[in-house]
């Protein structure tokens, strides 16, 4: 992508201006989407974009500057101008030989997707919108977008590392609106991986759709949440998505190093039920956050977070791991070459425990049964946090009941930690987006079934 003659003298140029660390980031991103409506292609696009970022520490201070120009003169100049910023009197040091870390390549590729024809990928939208449609007359809308991105990317720093890696990404999301006269509700899927084409050949498009209308049409014909505080039971899979936003974002260094977060300065002490042990991993073959090294230069590993309640360990990036006096756990990620890296989760987890999921259910007298989670907030220096319930059910005498809607989860997350009670032997793991002061990037969250003993639910009833 560029020139180690280019590299070296950028780096160079870093150190002259006094820098105490310097680092370039390149990237070449090609992406090609398609959203579609009621079977029509509303839109389909591809583009590629390139550039570079460059990163110069000055103590425990930080400048980032980003271009699309990749000629040599212009990333010296910039080096140059982004230090202007915080210049002091050291001096120049020399750049180390570039070595290159050996890292194993997680994310084997079959199909790359910029060699499967558009027409292709729309007719598998076409059978998911159809099916979504068969599944019942109720199903008034389906909205469906598509997804692959091919991004190369090179890192560079004045610790000698130079490090290069090629992710390969495919999605397709599907959502089925039901309506009645006077309501609509909706019901959503979105999977992805590492993964090229291939990935529509080994999951069912158009079953994931009928899915996303069997919740559109369960809950529209559902009465509304009551409003208490309850047991919740929170199904596998996407469920993990309350664990990522109201506990792991507290566990990023980017809010640990600022004190911003409930957990900081707790490593060793005990933060949750000793049910619990979760796990961000960059590792795992073909998820959607992997990678097979940071947005550093640094391979991805298995971080534990937390083993049988016991808080283990933070994610932590280089400057805020200076910050802190810890090293790199290899999370630190970015969108794109315009955002400087901190870190962020990959694939983050509840591990599996050893009760039944029918246990579960079975051994909860009354609560909600909350089978598949939307979206939601949290604020990561208090853990409050917010979630809407997408697919809901009361659980009555061990049974799931009657379907409910409306239903929202309030709590915190420090005080959720501990208040799991059950942990299900069914890992499951799905996808989304997440959004950070370094952009959006893909992440898996998962668990198995879990139960809370007490949160408080909101809802219309």
């Amino acid at each position: 992508m560029l020139k180690n003659s280019i590299i070296e003298n950028v780096l160079t140029t870093a150190l002259e201006q006094y820098a105490d660390f310097g680092e370039i980031y390149v990237e070449q991103t090609q992406k090609n989407t398609i959203a579609m409506t009621n079977g029509i292609v509303d839109t389909a696009l591809s583009g590629i974009d390139k550039g570079a970022g460059i990163r110069l520490f000055y103590g425990n201070q930080a400048v980032y500057a980003y271009t699309n120009d990749l000629s040599e003169k212009n990333l010296i100049e910039i080096t140059k101008k982004a230090s202007l910023a915080m210049k002091e009197n050291h001096n120049a040091k020399e750049v180390f030989d570039f070595t290159k870390p050996f890292h194993t390549n997680y994310n084997k590729i079959q199909k790359m997707p910029n060699t499967i024809p558009k027409k292709q990928k729309i007719e598998v939208m076409k059978g998911a919108s159809s099916a979504a449609f068969l599944y019942d007359t109720l199903i008034s809308q389906t909205r469906l977008g598509y997804q692959d991105i091919t991004q190369s990317v090179l890192i560079a720093n004045t610790k000698g590392v130079l490090a290069k890696d090629e992710r390969v990404r495919s999605r397709m999301t599907v959502e089925a609106i039901a309506s009645s006269q006077t309501e609509k509700q909706s019901g959503f899927f979105g999977p992805g991986a590492s993964m090229g084409f291939e990935l529509f050949e080994k999951i069912d498009m158009e079953q994931v759709a009928r899915n996303a209308s069997r919740i559109a049409v369960t809950m529209l014909k559902a009465d509304v949440c009551p409003r208490k505080k309850m047991t919740v039971v929170i199904e596998n899979g996407f469920g993990g998505v309350i664990f990522h936003e109201a506990c792991g974002h507290s566990l990023e260094a980017t809010a640990v190093a600022r004190n911003a977060s409930v957990f900081a300065g707790k490593l060793g002490q005990k933060i949750a039920s000793s049910i619990v042990t979760a796990v961000d991993d960059g590792t795992i073959e073909n998820a959607w956050g992997t990678t097979n090294i940071d947005d550093e230069g640094i391979p991805t590993q298995k971080n534990i977070l937390i083993e049988n309640g016991i808080l283990k360990s933070y994610l932590v990036d280089t400057l805020n791991g200076q910050k802190m006096n810890m090293f790199s756990t290899g999370s630190a990620r970015r969108e794109s070459y315009k955002f400087a890296p901190t870190s962020r989760m990959t694939n983050t987890y509840i591990a599996a425990g050893n009760t039944k999921p029918a246990d579960i259910i079975s051994d909860t007298e009354y609560g909600l049964y909350a089978k598949c989670m939307g979206g939601g907030s949290v604020d990561p220096a208090t853990g409050v946090f917010n979630f809407a319930v997408l697919e809901g059910y009361m659980i009555r005498n061990g049974k799931i009941a009657e379907p409910v809607r409306g239903a929202t989860l309030i709590g915190k997350g420090d005080e959720i930690l501990l208040r799991i009670d059950r942990v299900g032997n069914n890992l499951k793991s799905a996808q989304g987006m997440c959004g950070s002061i370094s952009g959006s990037i893909p992440t898996n969250v998962g668990q198995p079934m879990i139960r809370v003993s007490e949160i408080t639910v909101g809802g219309r009833g």
